[in-house]
């Protein structure tokens, strides 16, 4: 009786082994208002494919950076097209890796959800002596849009001394939630995420540029792993942890 148990335990151990030799690690640069689905997604795809995902959460200016330096990441993930663009004018990306994963908006955000609401033409008036939270306008994704939907409507010379610039647009948000400043600019995926602040108005799409959100392989870095968690990013289950924190996931 031992001796074909034996064999069974031998062959189990065969038939696992494979899984723990192939299983790798992806590290992926994402632009930090996918925070909430990155949680998601990290824990669905090392449940489905047995690899390890390490996440490194940030503005997306800093991200591409970092990569230009040499930071080993494997997949770039950005809130807008134009840092990507940068990688790939470096020939920093995989060869036909690049594809639009997700669209987003911007909206004007208020501390706490019994502020009253305000329109964005009154937003100096109702700003007064306190500061308006914003990612760094001329380099991070969301103060970019912020700042051209705020030009187009005619507000940024009014509002710009005023304007506290962060590092991120989750770094807004705080300022916001915690009611350091009473008013914000981020995206409605990051003001859905948080319970201490609530949207006043959104800016309208045709204020600012298209909020899209590219990924891609790092060059060199396009394994079978990479290639997999791109493939996963296409699929149902990230689908639905990215509707589920409000973004709009674009069609392949």
């Amino acid at each position: 009786m031992s001796l074909p148990f034996a064999r069974l335990t031998a062959l189990l151990l065969l038939t696992c082994a494979p899984l723990a030799v192939h299983a790798e690690e992806v590290i992926v640069f994402a632009a930090a208002s996918m925070t909430t689905a990155m949680v998601d997604i990290e824990q669905g795809f090392e449940t489905d494919t047995g690899h390890d995902l390490i996440v490194s959460l940030a503005g997306s200016s800093a991200l591409a950076r970092q990569i230009q330096q040499g930071a080993p990441a494997d997949v770039f993930i950005s809130a807008n097209p134009d840092w990507m663009d940068v990688l790939e004018n470096d020939g920093l990306l995989s060869k036909g890796s690049r594809f639009d994963l997700l669209n987003n908006s911007i909206v004007l955000i208020a501390h706490g959800q019994d502020s009253t609401l305000v329109a964005i033409s009154d937003l100096p008036e109702a700003l007064g002596e306190d500061r308006l939270a914003m990612a760094l306008v001329d380099a991070v994704p969301a103060g970019i849009y912020g700042k051209a939907a705020l030009e187009t409507l005619g507000l940024w010379d009014q509002l710009s001394p005023s304007v506290a610039q962060t590092d991120n647009v989750r770094a807004a948000l705080s300022l916001v939630a915690l009611g350091e400043t009473p008013f914000g600019i981020v995206y409605a995926t990051d003001a859905a995420a948080e319970d201490d602040v609530h949207i006043v108005a959104t800016f309208p799409s045709e204020t600012h540029p298209p909020i899209v959100y590219p990924a891609a392989a790092i060059a060199e870095h396009d394994d079978e792993a990479t290639q997999a968690f791109l493939d996963y990013l296409h699929g149902a289950p990230a689908r639905a942890a990215f509707e589920r924190q409000g973004f709009v996931v674009v069609p392949q």
